[in-house]
Formats: structure tokens, sequence, C-alpha cells
């Protein structure tokens, strides 16, 4: 006698089977280490989403626009003033070395995979999904807090301009109402940085309206700051006085990063902020005409350039003014000041310049954070509304105007120092596995066609790690506990949103799904099969004692 086989529901046990399995994935560590591959990068470059109007000159001066700017007319004064005196010009040249290693691995990976994420895809591709949110989210903070820390600098240009025409501007709206100073935080009676809101948001519209605007822009701007940066430098050199270098390093006041070495590694590595610039280059890849021959150009070009101008203003802004004095928001409109009347000539230049360099700093880098953000929601990681390109500009107008609106609160209420150090901890971060990532790839596919090579393997990226980690760990303890902070809110969104809505994870639902349907409709067919098997017979195979048996007991046969 054959036993019946009931058929299975879609409740039943191979369902169960099939979902547990897509939410094992889910739960387990498999899907933190997924990678993008290159080919899959090679497809999303060459499609026509964005206007390709940039060439190599173009992604030089965007370099030099987001290098030289902050570096010079802000950062300098304050770490000269409270880390490392006149020792700021070895700070530069440290954190330039650390910047041609991790910009040689950034050009290889530029040139490789041509698209707008920066370091967010480089590290997709390389070391997986997870690592790849970690340094979005940490690019998150490190070009929004970039973007406020230049307009907080912006500012005191624009109102020292002011002063100069007879026009006194508000203390209250031309300060950050708080302050971390060495008892804590405080509140300091101001309401708001307005002229720092200003620009963001001048600048933000400006970057929505498109690429080539920007460029055009960009380009003039670049080209008054250089002019009026070397106009400081020849007429300057005539006021320095070599005193003001004696010690060059002053003697450390008892504390790790109070000058002495440990300060000129500390200036080094708030410094490194001033050196964003080749990373907001990478961004601009699905916008370049030829982007594995230019994006290499723009990159190695314009770090070269601006590390030698920072150098030697560097020299020459510590010769005019003794170094304690320069914790002010403009110190290269101060040492003209402080030079007297035959230098104050140069003053209405100087501040010129340095409104046009702050002002193209703002740009460039307010137009790399919304093309990372369109990055990962084209990953799933984000909502897709981060991704919408318009149809007109070509720009992500929404992510372009969200990014704007988030600067334009930090730039109003926080402090140039607080700003700075935050956004260098994160540009360190960010070099640190973009350094990395060049190690693991050549690593796993070493016959790669790659347009351009970083020199010297595993030399170059081993010493881009070294340098940026040792800056790291010379920031101040606030600065780490700001950012460990940030990192558990981006892990959060990630695991209660990014993960689970990631294109990856999606795909996977998707095959564990039509999983599930193939093994069900297998299921049904043999016990269907089985069911038409034990009830078929041929005509008078049953004996009449058989035929008589009830259903039931047929079926406890």
């Amino acid at each position: 006698m054959m036993m019946t086989t009931t058929p299975l529901s879609p409740q039943s046990r191979p369902v169960q089977s099939g979902l547990r399995a897509w939410w094992t994935r889910i739960k387990s560590i498999e899907g933190l280490t997924d990678t993008k591959s290159i080919e899959g990068f090679h497809a999303e470059a060459n499609t026509e989403t964005f206007h390709r109007v940039l060439g190599a000159k173009d992604l030089v001066f965007f370099g030099l626009g987001a290098i030289i700017g902050a570096g010079i007319f802000v950062i300098t004064g304050h770490t000269a003033a409270e880390y490392a005196g006149p020792g700021i010009v070895l700070s530069f040249v440290i954190s330039g070395c650390g910047c041609a290693f991790a910009g040689l691995c950034y050009a290889e990976f530029a040139a490789l995979i041509p698209v707008m994420g920066s370091a967010y895809t480089y590290a997709y591709a390389s070391l997986g999904q997870f690592a790849a949110w970690v340094i979005g989210w940490d690019l998150m903070l490190e070009y929004l807090f970039s973007a406020a820390t230049v307009a907080v600098g912006w500012s005191g240009y624009f109102v020292s301009i002011l002063n100069d025409m007879g026009i006194t501007f508000p203390a209250a709206l031309c300060n950050a109402p708080f302050d971390d100073g060495v008892d804590g935080w405080k509140i300091t009676g101001s309401v708001v940085n307005v002229p720092a809101m200003f620009i963001i948001a001048v600048l933000t519209i400006l970057m929505a309206r498109g690429v080539h605007h920007s460029n055009t822009v960009n380009t003039v701007m670049v080209c008054v700051k250089v002019v009026v940066i070397a106009l400081f430098l020849c007429a300057g050199v005539f006021f320095v006085q070599s005193e003001n270098w004696h010690p060059f390093i002053p003697e450390n006041t008892g504390s790790f990063g109070s000058f002495g070495f440990s300060g000129v590694m500390r200036a080094s590595g708030v410094l490194f902020f001033a050196y964003i610039g080749f990373d907001s280059v990478s961004c601009m890849a699905q916008e370049t005409r030829n982007p594995q021959r230019d994006m290499p150009i723009g990159i190695l070009g314009s770090l070269v350039i601006s590390s030698t101008l920072y150098i030697l203003v560097g020299l020459v802004l510590t010769g005019i003014v003794p170094y304690h004095l320069l914790s002010v928001p403009a110190p290269v409109a101060f040492a003209i000041d402080y030079a007297g009347s035959q230098l104050r000539w140069i003053r209405p230049f100087v501040k010129l310049g340095a409104l046009a360099g702050l002002s193209s700093v703002i740009l460039v880098t307010l137009m790399g954070q919304p093309r990372i953000l369109a990055s990962m929601a084209n990953d799933g990681l984000l909502p897709p509304l981060f991704a919408q390109v318009h149809t007109t500009y070509k720009t992500p107008y929404k992510a372009s105007i969200i990014t704007g609106a988030c600067a334009m609160v930090i730039a109003g209420l926080f402090p140039i120092g607080i700003l700075g150090e935050l956004v260098s901890i994160g540009t360190l971060f960010a070099f640190i596995i973009v350094c990395a990532s060049v190690l693991l790839l050549r690593k796993t596919r070493p016959n790669l066609e790659r347009p351009f090579r970083t020199p010297w393997v595993p030399y170059v990226p081993i010493g881009g790690i070294l340098f940026a980690g040792a800056q790291m760990f010379s920031l101040p303890p606030s600065t780490w506990v700001r950012l460990i902070i940030w990192m558990a809110i981006g892990l959060a969104i990630y695991f209660y949103y990014g993960r689970t809505n990631s294109l990856a994870m999606r795909r996977a639902a998707t095959a564990a799904e039509i999983e599930v349907e193939l093994t069900n409709d297998n299921t049904r067919l043999i016990a269907l099969t089985d069911t038409s098997s034990s009830s078929w017979a041929p005509s008078g195979s049953l004996s009449p004692s058989s035929a008589s048996e009830s259903p039931a007991a047929r079926s406890h046969t």
C-alpha cells in the first residue's frame, strides 16, 4: 500500500528555511565585506548622467581652489600660536610628505575607478560595504566641517574689510555663540555668524546650477588668490625679522602638543585639513572628459603647487609677526598691519585675495560632498533623493541643497578651532583607508589594468598610513571623542537603514525569494506527482474489500 503526500503550503518548512537563510545573511558578517566590482564601477562611469566638461587644467585649478585658502589665510596663524610657533614650517613639510604618499594612492584609484564617490568608492571596491559606509560617513564629517571652517575664516576677512571701510559689523552677528575652551563648553554671548552662513548660501546656489558655471568662477578666484599670495611673499620678505624665528621650535610647556616636537606633530595634524583639496578633485571624475589621464595630473599637480606656497607663506608670516600673536581669524591681514604703514598698501589686495581664495575652497568642498552622497544613494545606503540629478544642470541638486543647509548651520554656531580639528581627523582617516585599499587591491587583483600606478608599492602606501596615523594620534583627545560620537551615529544609521536598503542586500533578498519560490514549486510538483501515483490504478485492480474501505481507513493504511 502506498502513502499519500499532502502538498506543502507557502508557510511550510522550505519557505521558512529560505527566509531564515536570508535573515542569517543580514545578521552575519559576510555581507559587511561584500565588494563592488571594478567592472560595475566602469559601467557606472560610462553613463551620461553628468556633463563631461573638465580637462586636466580645470582639475588643477579645482585642486588649487580647494587647497589654497584656509591653510594660508586662516589655520596657519592658529596652529603657529597654539602648537608649533615658527616650527609650523616643519608641520607643513610633514603634512606635505603624508599628502604626497596619499596623493599617489588617490591618483591610482581615481584613474582606475573614474566615478564620483572618492574614498567611499575606493573602499567599496577593495574593503567591502561596511568599510565603504564608514569612510563615506567620515567624508560627510570632513566636507561639511571643512566648508564651515573656511566660511568662519571668510567671515573674519569680510568683517575686517568692512572695518577698513568704516563700517562696524555687530560682533554678536559675526561670531559663534558656542566655544570649547580650557574650562569646557561655554556660551560666548554672540547670536550667530551671519557672514559665514551668507557665503555658504551663495555658493550653494552657484554649485547647484552646474559644474560649468562653478568651473568658471573657481578659475577666476584661483588666479586672484595666487597673484595676491605672490604679492604678499614678494613684499613681506623685506619685513621679516629673523629673531622671530628663534627659537624655531619653542620649548614644550609640559603637555603633549603644546610646542616642542609634539607641538609640531599636532600642528601638522591640524594643517592636514588644508590639503583636503585633492580629495575634492577625485569627486569630479564623472564630469571629466578623460579621467584616466587627467585625474592624476589634477591631483598631484595641485598638491605640489599648494605645498610650495604653504611653506613659503609659513616662513614669511612667522618672520613678520611673533608667533604667539597669530591666534586671530585673519593672520595674513594681521601681519600686514603689524608690519606698519610701509606694507599697508597691499592690505586691500591681500584681503580681496583672501576672500576669493576662501570662497573657492568653500565652493569646491561643497561640490565634493553632494557627489559622495549621490554615490552612496546609488548603492542604496542613503535615501534615493540624494541621487536625484537635475535634468538641466546635471547636478545632484537635492544633495547640494541639503549639504549647503547643514554647512550653514555648522558655520553659524561653532568656532574655527573645533571645526578645523574635526576636519583634520576625518581627512587623515580617509587617507589611511585609501592607502590601505591600494595595498589590498594590489594583492587581490594584481593583474588589473591600471592607467596610473602608485610607485614603490608597498612603501608609499605604508608611508601614507604611518604619516596619517601619527598625525591622527597627535590630535587632542577631545577631537577623538567627537569622532567616535560621530561614527557611532553613522553606525546606527547604517544598521537601521543603509544595510537593509542597500542595493547589494536587495539583490540578495531577491535571490533568496526566487530560491524560495523555486523550492516551493518543486515541492508542489513532487507532492502532486506522489498524490497522482497513489490515487491512480488500472480498472479492476481493487478488491471488493479494499473498495469498501473508508477514506480514513485508506489514509491510515
